[in-house]
């Protein structure tokens, strides 16, 4: 019998950033390895991805990565994972054709070569398991679950999925195959939960297509469509609607024209007129009822760039009245307070402004009815719930519970959590230390809480910045400090509170020169605590205060210049 362990190194209890190890006695198989885009409160952080550091104590035990589709959450990860560990990366070919876009973009992994292309017909054997795959229906083509077989039974993960008896070739599920898997035994489903709370049964995508289609026929002027640069259907809809009404299309972003020209050389995507597709510089040469620009913005997310076409910053499309901005993606809860800051922002540029999941309930992901079908299907033993915030996890609990399955035998994991089945049964062992590593810039991972709230402090209460110039030989203040302030308070109404703060940071620096025991870190500690409890006690707030003392010689300085006269 097989020793199993199951650990979430991402992607529960919170959306996206998909990574889970499966540990089968010496061999370890990581499933996706993906990123999240980060919320409010992490300022200036561009994304953050899944902490390493068990990857790293037991690198000699991995032995692939395997993707479930092409999407951010499942492979945006990646540059950042194959840039320290040499291991084979498994994936359908567009899958892996995104893979490569995205390491592309991170210098340490464009040197990576080891891509295996595998598609729902593929096995592998390893030593102690056997992988395969099988077809889902999402919003990319070529999605794929991942199966892991071992002597207690199988360990499937779903990736994203949906059931859509409409979906076209390439985005059709494979039942026979899932009913396949449940006859051989399911020990555990790992089973995303991002739409396992909502109530409402999700429309189908020829549905979708029939909206766009509408408004596309109807509306007389440009129509800007934000989409996510990865949602292949979509953008084949929109080029479908788009070519049914006489409309050109242009793509607006680097991310997108990659992504799209990638899509289309695989023929996944497929240009329903030849000369659909025109550069966003000529959109000025067509009248407004002929255009539709397609926005996906950096990294696939197009709300900033909107954001920017509001405020007439945008490089290449400004909006005005007549404009319909058409959002066709349906964002995470997190997002909600952004969309709603955007909605306003077009309207007040004069546009409009229409969003697909106000009027349909339209979703990649398994509704309610999705992922008790998949639990039948497949009959799992255990369900761990994954991919989701708390509430979504429980819903899918109580999803499985409904079929029957006992509540021991659902689990809702915290990232770190190691499942292990012993003895022919499935309990939370240990866990692993698992924190989030976040990258701003070229950084990875030199970004933590003590800056971040830094940063949270400066965004709320400004800087204060005490400059003082001393003579330690003479033990004396050489100038009177200066004091001044950002995002605090304005200074010329507020000449009261810097003369006394001025007054203060003397003070304070006298007192420490007087000291025999003169300390450096202790003067600028001292500058910091009082200045802090008064400028509470005038203002109630707390900016970063930050202390610039410089040392000059008076006798050297005079002496050199006596010298040289």
């Amino acid at each position: 019998m097989s020793d199993i362990k199951i650990i979430s190194l991402g992607g529960v209890r919170e959306n996206a950033k998909n990574m889970y190890a499966v540990e089968v006695d010496d061999e370890i198989f990581i499933l996706d390895c993906g990123l999240k885009y980060p919320e409010n409160e992490l300022l200036g952080i561009d994304f953050v991805i899944p902490d390493f550091s068990y990857l790293r104590e037991n690198s000699r035990k991995i032995v692939g990565v395997f993707l479930t589709h092409g999407h951010a959450d499942a492979i945006g990860a990646l540059p950042y994972f194959v840039s320290e560990f040499d291991v084979p990366v498994f994936g359908s070919e567009l899958t892996i054709e995104l893979a490569k876009i995205a390491c592309e973009n991170e210098e340490d992994a464009r040197k990576f070569d080891d891509f295996h292309v595998i598609d729902e017909s593929t096995e592998i054997d390893f030593e102690n398991a056997t992988i395969s795959f099988f077809q889902t229906t999402h919003s990319i083509p070529e999605s794929l679950g991942v199966v892991i077989k071992t002597e207690n039974g199988n360990v499937v993960y779903t990736g994203d999925f949906k059931f859509d008896q409409s979906a076209e070739k390439g985005y059709r599920t494979d039942y026979a195959r899932l009913t396949e898997i449940g006859r051989e035994g399911v020990l555990a489903l790992l089973s995303e939960s991002a739409n396992a709370e909502n109530p409402r049964e999700t429309v189908n995508e020829r549905a979708i297509y029939d909206f766009i289609s509408e408004n596309f026929e109807y509306r007389k002027g440009r129509i800007i469509v934000a989409c996510v640069a990865s949602n292949i259907l979509r953008v084949q809809q929109i080029f479908n609607a788009a070519a049914a009404n006489n409309r050109k299309v242009a793509l607006t972003g680097h991310d997108v024209e990659k992504v799209v020209k990638t899509a289309m050389r695989l023929n996944k995507l497929v240009l329903p007129e030849e000369d659909l597709l025109i550069p966003i510089k000529k959109i000025n040469d067509y009248n407004d009822d002929e255009i539709v620009i397609l926005e996906t913005g950096r990294s696939g997310e197009p709300l900033k760039s909107l954001q920017k076409m509001a405020m007439g910053r945008h490089r290449f499309v400004n909006l005005h009245e007549g404009d319909l901005v058409f959002i066709t993606t349906t964002p995470s809860h997190a997002m909600e307070t952004k969309v709603a800051r955007t909605r306003d922002m077009i309207y007040r540029s004069g546009a409009d402004v229409k969003a697909i999941f106000d009027e349909l309930n339209s979703s990649g992901h398994a509704s309610k009815n999705d992922l008790q079908l998949m639990m039948n299907l497949v009959k799992p033993r255990y369900v761990i719930p994954v991919q989701g915030e708390y509430r979504m996890l429980s819903a899918h609990a109580e999803l499985a519970r409904e079929l029957g399955i006992p509540s021991e035998n659902i689990f809702l994991l915290k990232k770190g959590d190691v499942l292990e089945y012993k003895k022919d049964e499935m309990t939370i062992s240990s866990s692993v230390e698992v924190g989030n590593t976040m990258i701003d810039g070229t950084g990875v991972g030199d970004i933590g809480n003590i800056v971040l709230r830094d940063r949270k402090i400066l965004s709320e209460d400004g800087i204060f910045i005490a400059v003082v110039t001393i003579d330690r030989k003479k033990r004396k203040i050489v100038d009177t400090p200066k004091i001044t302030s950002r995002g605090f308070v304005y200074i010329k109404t507020s000449k009261d509170l810097m003369v006394e703060s001025r007054d203060i940071v003397a003070k304070i620096v006298q007192r420490d020169l007087d000291n025999k025991e003169f300390d450096w870190s202790q003067l600028k500690q001292d500058i910091r605590e009082n200045l802090n409890n008064f400028l509470y006690e005038q203002t109630k707030r707390h900016p970063v205060i930050l202390p610039v003392i410089m040392e000059i010689n008076q006798n050297n300085h005079f002496s050199k210049k006596k010298k040289k006269g």
